[in-house]
C-alpha cells in the first residue's frame, strides 16, 4: 500500500522560503494524483496544491503565485516550494494520495495520508 511521509518544515520569517517534501513508497502499476494540504488550530484542513498523474497543477488562490507543487519522477517524492511565506501560511502541512488521474482539491477525495509536517511563519 501506498506510504507517505512529510519533510521539510520548520520556523521560518515572515517572506522567506521551506521546501516540503514527501516520500512515497508502494506507488504500484496504478496512477496516482497527489495533493498537499494544510490545517490550523482554528480551521478546517484546506487544500494547498494538487498535481494530477499527468503532471497538471491545481493551487488554492490563497498560495497562488507563492507555492509550486512538483514531483521528482524517478523517486516519486513529491515537494512544495513555498515562497513569501507569511503568518497566515502557519499550519501542519499534510501530504495526500489518491489512485487516479485528475486531482481534485477536496480533501475527501484523497485516500491516503501523512502524518504532517509543522511550519510555524511568525507575526
Amino acid at each position: 500500500d501506498l506510504q507517505l511521509t512529510e519533510s521539510g518544515g520548520g520556523m521560518v520569517q515572515v517572506g522567506g522560503s521551506l521546501r516540503l517534501s514527501c516520500a512515497a513508497t508502494g506507488y504500484g502499476t496504478r496512477a496516482w494524483y497527489m495533493g498537499w494540504f494544510r490545517q490550523s488550530l482554528r480551521e478546517e484542513r484546506e487544500a494547498v496544491a494538487a498535481l494530477d498523474s499527468d503532471g497538471g497543477e491545481k493551487y488554492a488562490d490563497s498560495v497562488k503565485g507563492r507555492f509550486t507543487i512538483s514531483k521528482d519522477a524517478a523517486s516519486g517524492t513529491l515537494y512544495l516550494q513555498m515562497n513569501d511565506l507569511i503568518p497566515d501560511d502557519t499550519a501542519m502541512y499534510y501530504c495526500a494520495a489518491a489512485p487516479g488521474l485528475y486531482a481534485s482539491l477536496r480533501a475527501n477525495r484523497f485516500t491516503h495520508w501523512g502524518r504532517g509536517t509543522q511550519v510555524t511563519v511568525p507575526p
